[in-house]
């Protein structure tokens, strides 16, 4: 429960939440495959909390978000899929390269952004490209398939894709991964070796510390928490390299 609710904030505010709860699972003795579908089913829960928290962000995003939220529902059925039926071991050794260079996007200065008024943002069509929705779908599938690191793709991705705030891009992502982790839970529960002696607890952790995440976003300067995102992706990065090469 409490590697849930550090990881809801960190989930929240950074899509960090495996680099808590992940390896949480791993120590009480769960199996890799067995952490990975617990941890994605309970992730839901901290999806829950962060949207639940997100409301003033998400005001005036109603259509980018339904036509983002059908290609991450794809995206998370089809790593689900691929999960239960594929062994991960090559995708490993890519995720760490992605995950730092989505870390450094973060980092790269944008051109000022005014703050949304009457509830529409002056990026609101968001420039949605063909490029994005396949990005979206993308790391929609590595969300459902695996996870870490998710919400640092996505999250670069929509801040180059948009000239929105942090905090509205933040709560998009909080959404849209929210729905690719949903669908592949649901694959996972029908199929999958979830111990739900751990992801119940779990879940509990995550929906209180998503809740409390964009709280943080919106009170926090944007520089300097988007320093801390990119930092602890780095350091994820990092850890993934040594475990996929070491």
């Amino acid at each position: 429960m409490l590697a849930g609710f550090g990881g809801g904030i960190a989930g929240s505010v950074a899509g960090l939440a495996s680099l808590v709860s992940y390896p949480a699972l791993l120590a009480v003795g769960l199996s890799p495959v067995t952490a990975n579908v617990s941890n994605t089913v309970a992730l839901v829960f901290s999806s829950v909390g962060s949207v639940w928290g997100s409301h003033p962000e998400l005001r005036g995003q109603r259509a980018r978000a339904r036509r983002l939220g059908y290609v991450a529902v794809g995206g998370g059925i089809t790593g689900g899929v691929l999960l239960l039926s594929t062994p991960s071991g090559d995708f490993a050794l890519i995720v760490p390269w992605l995950i730092g260079l989505a870390s450094l996007g973060i980092l790269v200065p944008r051109r000022p952004v005014r703050e949304p008024q009457d509830g529409l943002a002056p990026g609101a069509s968001a420039r949605a490209t063909a490029a994005v929705t396949v990005g979206v779908f993308a790391i929609a599938v590595y969300g459902g398939y695996f996870g870490a690191g998710a919400g640092v793709l996505l999250l670069a991705l929509l801040l180059f894709s948009a000239d929105e705030p942090l905090a509205r891009s933040n709560a998009m992502k909080n959404l849209l991964l929210g729905l690719a982790n949903a669908v592949a839970a649901v694959a996972f529960v029908a199929f999958g070796p979830v111990r739900w002696s751990a992801a119940i607890p779990l879940a509990a952790g995550f929906l209180v510390g998503g809740r409390l995440g964009p709280i943080l976003v919106r009170r926090a300067p944007a520089g300097p928490l988007r320093a801390v995102v990119a930092c602890a992706g780095l350091g994820l990065a990092v850890h993934l390299a040594l475990d996929a090469y070491g």
